[in-house]
């Protein structure tokens, strides 16, 4: 694979994922509550696709629960099958095509209703439609990972590629959260405003031209330390650390993606401005893993763990508290103090944002050093499964139900309640996770 020597080149190829995770930040946060009418209260026409309900409840929380819970599910096979792939095109390049390609097509047949009423047969359309976009984006991401060590010459490059990738992260999330409701309010109907972004997923062709592979296509299978599918996911359900881990990332992540999946719901019947308090949440987040880095290298993990979720949960329950608004403040002081809450949020952002990639491969670099054996794929690929079960919960049963009882004002004080169990659980850390990334004091 040739290199990426300058940094005008690693730039470019981290702003890759830019336009593909829009659209998946799209499809979970906005086309999947636009089903249901009762999704948003603001500009209901708007908001959905034609003002009524075209899915039905209960259907559609399993189906969705199981589209989220798959796109866990396939991490493991697709992490091993992708390199595998081996054309005349590249193993890489042929990998992100048959990716972005149905990732794409998906994406705008979810736009199609079968009929414009709540029966069976539009829920399981979508259920399906849902499951293939899914499936095909974790195919385009986990190809487009891959390469990161590929196509960097060193360590330093790796680092550097993956801050850039952390940074335009905070762009789409901004962009999903803050420029989506501007265009709502100007009337514009959620699926215009997804036909506008569409283009935006050509980002992820980016590699596709960039990417040198070598005529010979580098072997694939490397003998040494390599495992078959059956060996490494045995391997990564041996190692306690890694387990302990999952289990405490995946009670984070409910509450995570309650947030990004719901807060908008929630501001959508507060009257504060969704794009200011939004931009205060991601805005600062370069800042705030650069924080978080800081008490990473002098306490280490286990206490910079605590103190995000601690903060996250403060943040939450500031959210909540200008829901209800009980010293009845004026519009500006309400918008003061959801800034507020937005800036402690992004303090976990940013970490979660970091703390996905570097955990899993710390771990899996400490099981290499003791036993030889190269699981770094897998373990990224078992987290997907946690994860995607974690998000299923999350968006597919506890916001469903949140919305369809009408208490939505409950997401922040969940939220809260799940990084109240991940600081409890991180307790459990050993020394492996605790004191990652801690520098010595000597």
């Amino acid at each position: 694979m040739k290199k990426l020597t300058s940094k005008k080149q690693l730039i470019l190829y981290g702003c890759s994922g830019l336009g593909i995770n829009m659209l998946s930040l799209f499809m979970g946060s906005y086309l999947c509550s636009a089903l249901q009418v009762g999704g948003f209260v603001e500009n209901r026409e708007c908001w959905t696709y034609l003002n009524k309900d075209i899915v039905v409840y209960a259907l559609w929380t399993v189906l969705y629960f199981l589209a989220k819970a798959l796109d866990g599910f396939i991490d493991l096979p697709f992490a091993y099958l992708i390199d595998k792939i081996n054309t005349k095109f590249g193993r890489r390049k042929t990998g992100l095509l048959i990716g972005v390609i149905p990732t794409i097509i998906t994406f705008v047949l979810f736009l199609i209703p079968l009929n414009d009423s709540a029966t069976i047969l539009n829920t399981v359309w979508f259920g399906v439609i849902l499951c293939l976009f899914f499936s095909s984006y974790t195919l385009t991401m986990l190809t487009y990972y891959a390469t990161f060590r590929e196509v960097c010459a060193t360590e330093k490059d790796v680092m550097f590629l993956s801050n850039v990738k952390s940074i335009f992260d905070v762009v789409y999330f901004s962009l999903g959260f803050a420029l989506i409701p501007i265009f709502i309010g100007m009337k514009f109907n959620i699926r215009t405003i997804a036909l506008m972004f569409l283009p935006l997923a050509l980002t992820m062709l980016i590699p596709f031209f960039m990417l040198k592979e070598n005529e010979n296509n580098e072997t694939v299978n490397e003998e040494k330390g390599h495992l078959t599918l059956k060996e490494a996911f045995k391997c990564s359900f041996k190692n306690k650390t890694f387990i302990y881990w999952m289990f405490t990332i995946s009670v984070v992540t409910i509450g995570l993606q309650l947030f990004l999946g719901g807060i908008n719901e929630v501001f959508s019947s507060t009257g504060l401005n969704m794009t200011v308090v939004m931009a205060s949440s991601f805005a600062p987040v370069p800042l705030t893993i650069m924080a978080y880095n800081k008490f990473m290298k002098k306490r280490g993990l286990g206490f910079a763990y605590r103190f995000v979720l601690s903060v996250f949960a403060i943040g939450m329950l500031v959210l909540s508290f200008c829901y209800f608004n009980p010293f009845s403040f004026s519009d500006l002081e309400l918008h003061i103090v959801a800034v507020l809450g937005g800036i402690f949020i992004s303090f976990s952002i940013g970490a979660f944002f970091s703390i996905t990639y570097s955990v899993p491969s710390n771990i899996a670099e400490l099981e290499y050093q003791r036993t030889g054996k190269t699981v770094s794929a897998m373990y990224f690929a078992v987290q997907g499964i946690f994860e995607g079960i974690a998000a299923g919960i999350a968006t597919g049963v506890i916001l469903t139900a949140l919305k369809n009882f009408n208490c939505i004002w409950l997401l922040p004080i969940i939220a809260s309640i799940t990084c109240v169990f991940g600081f409890l659980m991180s307790y459990g850390f050993n020394n492996d996770i605790r004191f990652m990334g801690k520098e010595s004091q000597e």
